[in-house]
């Protein structure tokens, strides 16, 4: 068992807790091999928390997450699974897009609003004078 990580070695590695590798575990997105009550990670663990990581930094929800790994077919052409993942990436490239025009436009009232508060602010100051 020469490529294995343990659990301080895959948090060191993917800058992660132990706690979120226990979490994942709890969720069925990763299965270590035990020995014990030590936990061991091999290839397809770590390259499975690669994509939940990747998923994660998308926004995808862990159910989504599951879900498309779970399609993986070590054999299989895996089309279904890219053409799951395309139509889930899309999905979430949409609601990015809605929420950063959301704060763009948050944004802009927000320093509208502080301009006026400094100009008022100001007023105050020169009446005050």
């Amino acid at each position: 068992m020469d490529d294995v990580l343990t659990i301080g070695e895959m948090c060191a590695a993917y800058q992660v807790t132990a706690r979120t590798l226990r979490f994942y575990e709890q969720k069925e997105l990763i299965w270590p091999i035990r020995q014990g009550s030590h936990r061991l990670y091999d290839r397809k663990a770590r390259a499975r928390l690669q994509l939940i990581l990747r998923g994660k930094r998308f926004g995808f929800s862990l159910e989504d997450i599951r879900q498309l790994l779970d399609m993986y077919e070590r054999e299989g052409s895996n089309q279904a699974q890219l053409e799951r993942t395309y139509a889930v990436a899309v999905d979430r490239l949409g609601q990015m897009v809605a929420q950063r025009d959301e704060l763009d436009l948050a944004i802009a009232e927000l320093k509208q609003e502080l301009a006026e508060g400094a100009a008022m602010i100001a007023a105050f100051k020169a009446a005050a004078e």
